[in-house]
């Protein structure tokens, strides 16, 4: 019992991230639902699936309620990535157990990489903005779309990590939905949640009849503190600047990623 509270309140901690960010605190799932509750790997993305979802639930209601929410962009983008979700959550079956973690620490250190990249990035806006300037003291240009052949690659890219890994993906779906789609990174941080719900719900759907065993006391628990950390994380984002948010989380996906190399 002691282990399944510990895990619910590094649960609140993912729910904040989830909250505040709109990605990248259900990678953080998997590793406190196997090296915390002791859940087999491949339970545990399963697992995951639940908490992502149930959280991103709860974290969407701020953002919706603040019009940071974009209903048709995010369901376009998450009923491409849903197809990938399903079909990937049953091949990840497929993969052994120790391979499937070493896949994820790998997994973990290139959103690191991704998420410090874009701390940098956030804080160079956030100086110019305070400055009231541009980084270069000129109009900004506005950034060259993608075709729609990227958008359907990256939405099936998320919703394939999504149910290999049982993660949200928010921290490809949010970079996506700003280049792609040309929504600000609060609605993208917020419509990515939509994304995550459809991603989730498809892959879990896709486990029914499979070996995967829920241990749905254990798993409810941890959810409830992730939840809670979403409905704290959303008001949070508004007040804290998001390039230190995602600096702390870099360097925290950085060692849970080191960790799991380490003992898989």
């Amino acid at each position: 019992m002691n282990a399944v509270l510990f895990a619910a309140v590094i649960g609140v901690g993912i729910g904040l991230v989830v909250g505040a960010l709109g990605a990248g605190g259900g990678i953080l799932s998997v590793p406190v639902l196997v090296y915390v509750l002791g859940m087999a790997p491949h339970d545990a993305t399963g697992a995951s699936l639940v908490v992502v979802g149930l959280t991103a639930v709860v974290a969407l209601r701020h953002p919706a309620k603040h019009g940071n929410v974009r209903w048709k962009e995010g369901a376009i983008f998450g009923a491409i990535a849903i197809a990938g979700a399903a079909l990937a959550s049953r091949l990840s079956l497929l993969v052994p157990e120790r391979a499937l973690m070493l896949c994820f620490g790998v997994l973990l250190l290139v959103v690191a990489a991704v998420m410090a990249r874009r701390a940098r990035l956030l804080r160079a806006e956030e100086n110019a903005r305070e400055k009231g300037t541009t980084l270069a003291g000129q109009p900004s240009e506005p950034e060259p779309q993608p075709s729609r052949l990227a958008l359907v690659l990256a939405a099936s890219a998320t919703g394939l990590l999504t149910g290999f890994f049982g993660v949200g993906g928010g921290f490809l779906a949010v970079p996506m939905l700003v280049i792609a789609l040309g929504l600000p990174m609060r609605a993208a941080s917020g419509t990515s949640l939509l994304v995550m719900i459809m991603t989730s719900a498809a892959a879990l759907l896709a486990r029914i009849g499979t070996p995967t065993h829920i241990d749905w006391p254990s798993v409810l628990i941890f959810a409830a503190g992730t939840v809670l950390g979403g409905m704290v994380g959303g008001p949070v984002s508004a007040k804290a600047r998001p390039s230190s948010l995602t600096a702390l989380f870099a360097v925290l996906l950085a060692g849970v990623g080191v960790l799991t190399l380490a003992t898989s």
